[in-house]
């Protein structure tokens, strides 16, 4: 088994379609890696896929800004290439915990995208910089007086999954997915191949072939 590099990985895992790796993940037994429904693209062509970069945090109200704000930027400069950040905010709709000048840092760093349990702001801006971000809601109030970072890079629950630094974490209109890191190669070849089977079994039943019948010939439907 090769071992691409994390360009090659999160490159491969972005051209499949998280429906194929969920598909392969209960296959395995694990039937718990999508994030709840909640969390959805700024805009339903969005696909992100990368190394998890995993961030956590909490409301409140009594955070020094300043000293919060810086420890919000060491965060982004941390952020690697080819990483995703995944935001576990324990906020319900009183922040945006990502916005337009963070979105410019992280993708001049080469990160692939963010997915946040929580909120951004400049939406437009935003989108004008085509950096894909999935959220749980939208707001214009800044999460520097409001939102306490706590930690990043070590493990988060978002969206209801437990994410670790090296999960890969791949996303598109669909929703949200999680791959454990030491599962991360096998389930994107085991996808790759599914993928296949699959496009073998869409002009099958083009052709005619009866739903049934390509079910029993190829295994998958």
């Amino acid at each position: 088994m090769s071992n691409p590099s994390l360009e090659e990985l999160t490159g491969r895992y972005e051209a499949l379609y998280p429906g194929a790796v969920v598909d392969v993940l209960d296959d395995r037994g694990f039937e718990d890696q999508t994030m709840r429904a909640g969390i959805a693209p700024l805009r339903d062509g969005m696909r992100t896929a990368g190394i998890a970069y995993p961030v956590v945090g909490r409301p409140n109200r009594s955070v020094d800004p300043d000293a919060n704000m810086r420890e919000i930027l060491r965060m982004l400069g941390d952020a690697p290439a080819h990483g995703v950040l995944t935001y576990q905010t324990n906020d319900d709709g009183d922040a945006a915990h990502l916005g337009e000048l963070s979105v410019v840092a992280l993708k001049a760093a080469g990160v692939n995208g963010a997915v946040l349990d929580g909120g951004v702001r400049d939406v437009s801006y935003v989108l004008d910089e085509d950096f894909p971000v999935f959220s749980k809601y939208r707001t214009p109030a800044d999460a520097v007086p409001r939102w306490e970072i706590l930690d990043w890079g070590g493990t988060a629950v978002v969206g209801g999954v437990e994410v670790s630094a090296g999960d890969v974490v791949l996303g598109d209109v669909d929703g949200v997915v999680v791959v454990p890191e030491d599962i991360r190669l096998s389930v994107l070849e085991a996808a790759e191949e599914l993928a296949e089977t699959e496009n073998e079994v869409r002009d099958a039943v083009r052709e005619g072939m009866a739903p049934l019948n390509a079910y029993d010939e190829y295994g998958v439907f």
